[in-house]
């Protein structure tokens, strides 16, 4: 029958614990890996605030299993978990139980109510891809509603939002919706003095995990992003339009038209009823040995939110953050390889605490980073570039360069509003089709270029000796201070053949500069300064390797001078006709580009030559969709690429 792990939950632990169980056991066909979830995504729970607040598209923070999966030896089961007989070690789900030997319990968190009156009625909660989705309809009806209320106090009740929780969840959600408001006002017309915006909780200050100091810089940010600050004020009961909070003996009633909850999770519903049969530690969390095991059955281990466990020289518990999801996958994967194949020694697990981080908004944050005695404060740019560099690190586990490009694309790329850390200077602003004219402009040249060198005979006489050491001889008389010996363009094979005869002029050396043997950076004009136009400045990047590749291996064969002449003139033509065509723009363009720097390497380029390495930069991504083959090909292609077995394992394909 062979070993069965079963997985239940897909969140940051359950999904990092199943993949790397399957990478330890790919040549091991007696253990099998299930891992069970009631979606068939895994949803980025600490970006939700960014799709409620419209900043990001609903699908960037939504990861399909079965692209995660693909390739790999886990058996991905939809059902919804209604218990565990851990005396059968039998699953009971919703379509269909599943027997195990080991079972992970990954099922992470919910929020919770406290047992506060009319929160579950009444109040927005934000701790799934559904709330997300939801709120941000709800945010946008809210303004809808108002522009065409008449009543002013009821148009300043609709535009009240109240977001209770100032912890990680809380502070995020209310900066996103602050930094969101003034695009909605203008975008219905309405006075941004008619919306208010309060953060509620009963702490005495924002983000308690952090220290004071950061957590003055977040309410600093807060109140001058227009957010009213309700501390040391513990909600009493929500109603359908207002919230109570209590503060000392004082209880006050605040008119509202929305709430959105972020209190405090507690554990998922399956992790409460586990508590029932095996120790728990509260609020839905299990009691672990340190190998991550239940003290009650050593079948059953427990990684993220689930996890109630003190490491050794700690007070509190381990915290509910995704690191320690990482972390925790990490060591009951590996425990597990230990118990079933008897192989190595078992690891005690060791939470290492690397810092906390909050963002207001998408432009503004503060972290604490570093090793667990030696923490740091970053400044608010570091602190968001840290954001997104432990994204990127955690898409790597999950699903590689796919996902590392869409991240990138949602987050800096397409940003509405420019509401990123680097503003909306990387946001593709610029239409496509206006690529075009610059796209076939840059194909003719190069096309121009090859049947040129064809009729100067690169196909059948050996050229290069010509074309390279009569530009070398002219920059070296002009850094010399000598005669200028013709000057060479790395396009023009008809400007090498002037390279070898003497001009009357004497060139001006502007820039000469060796770095440290590596390189030379030689900058120079054919002319005087005062008489140079731009056609007379050239640029060369003298590489000592290059050089030996080329005297070596090149120019004493006049078969092998030919064959590389033939090689540039084919490639010249081809990338022109690819370009000209719209096919294969990327690779034409990279190609372009190559050719480009291989010059300025070998011959140097006029800076009159410089914008086909602009055009290039400009022209690598898409500008083939627009008005060439690409639109047709590119979709097709990319299909069938997909469907290759070991691409979708190593994810090297892009939606």
């Amino acid at each position: 029958m062979g070993t069965k792990i079963v997985v239940v939950g897909a969140g940051y632990a359950g999904i990092l614990t199943a993949k790397k169980l399957a990478k330890k056991f790919k040549k091991n066909n007696d253990v099998s890996i299930t891992i069970i979830d009631k979606n068939p995504f895994h949803t980025m729970l600490t970006e939700l605030h960014e799709v409620a607040a419209n900043r990001v598209d609903e699908d960037s923070i939504k990861i399909s299993l079965k692209k995660v999966f693909a390739g790999r030896k886990v058996d991905v089961k939809l059902d919804t978990i209604n218990s565990i007989e851990f005396d059968k070690k039998l699953v009971n789900g919703k379509n269909q139980n599943y027997d195990y030997d080991y079972l992970v319990l990954a099922a992470g968190s919910k929020p919770t109510d406290f047992g506060i009156s009319g929160v579950k009625d009444h109040a927005f909660m934000l701790w799934s891809y559904e709330d997300a989705v939801k709120l941000k309809d709800h945010i946008q009806d809210m303004f809808r509603k108002a522009a065409v209320e008449t009543d002013l106090e009821e148009k300043k009740r609709l535009l009240t939002f109240h977001v209770v929780g100032a912890g990680f969840t809380g502070v995020e959600m209310i900066g996103e919706l602050a930094e969101y408001v003034p695009i909605l006002c203008e975008k219905y017309e309405i006075e941004r003095e008619l919306v208010t915006l309060v953060n509620a909780d009963g702490l005495s200050r924002t983000v308690p995990n952090l220290d004071e100091t950061l957590s003055k810089k977040v309410e600093k940010r807060l109140t001058k992003m227009g957010v009213d600050l309700l501390l040391n004020n513990f909600v009493q009961s929500v109603g359908s339009d207002y919230i109570e909070t209590k503060n000392g003996d004082k209880i006050t009633r605040h008119t509202t038209g929305t709430v959105i909850w972020a209190a405090g999770i507690e554990g998922s519903d399956i992790t409460t009823k586990v508590t029932k049969q095996l120790e728990g530690g509260g609020r839905g969390r299990v009691k672990l040995d340190q190998y991550l095991r239940s003290v009650d059955d050593e079948h059953v281990y427990v990684v993220g939110d689930n996890m109630f466990y003190i490491c050794e020289g700690e007070e509190r518990p381990v915290p509910q953050v995704v690191e320690n999801a990482e972390q925790s996958a990490e060591t009951a994967a590996h425990n597990i390889e230990c118990v079933i194949t008897g192989n190595g020694e078992m690891h005690a697990y060791q939470h290492k605490n690397h810092g906390f981080m909050v963002c207001v908004g998408g432009r503004y944050g503060v972290a604490s980073v570093g090793l667990p005695n030696h923490m740091f404060k970053l400044p608010s740019f570091l602190a968001m570039f840290a954001k997104h560099f432990i994204n990127i690190v955690y898409f790597i586990q999950v699903l590689g360069w796919n996902k590392i490009f869409s991240y990138i694309r949602h987050e800096f790329f397409t940003i509405r509003n420019c509401r990123s850390f680097v503003g909306g200077h990387f946001s593709n602003r610029t239409p496509s089709f206006l690529l075009v004219a610059l796209r076939i402009w840059l194909g003719c040249v190069w096309v121009f270029e090859g049947v040129m060198k064809i009729v100067e005979g690169w196909f059948t006489s050996p050229m290069l000796t010509a074309f390279f050491g009569g530009a070398n001889a002219w920059y070296n008389n002009i850094v010399s201070g000598g005669s200028a010996t013709g000057a060479a363009d790395g396009v023009s094979a008809a400007t090498a053949e002037a390279a070898s005869q003497v001009a009357e002029s004497v060139g001006t050396a502007i820039l000469n500069f060796d770095f440290i043997g590596l390189f030379q950076v030689i900058f120079v004009s054919g002319k005087a300064l005062a008489e140079s136009t731009i056609s007379d400045f050239a640029f060369k990047l003298n590489v000592p390797l290059m050089n030996w590749f080329v005297d070596t291996l090149i120019m004493p064969s006049d078969s092998v001078q030919i064959f590389m002449q033939g090689s540039i003139v084919v490639a010249e033509i081809l990338i022109g006709l690819a370009l000209i065509g719209g096919l294969f723009t990327f690779p034409a363009s990279a190609l372009s580009l190559i050719l480009q720097v291989m010059f300025v390497c070998t011959t140097g380029l006029y800076l009159n030559t410089f914008w086909m390495i602009f055009a290039s930069i400009a022209l690598l991504i898409g500008a083939g969709r627009t008005f060439g083959l690409d639109y047709y090909v590119m979709p097709y292609l990319k299909k069938k690429w997909k469907q290759i077995p070991f691409v979708r394992r190593l994810y090297i394909y892009n939606d």
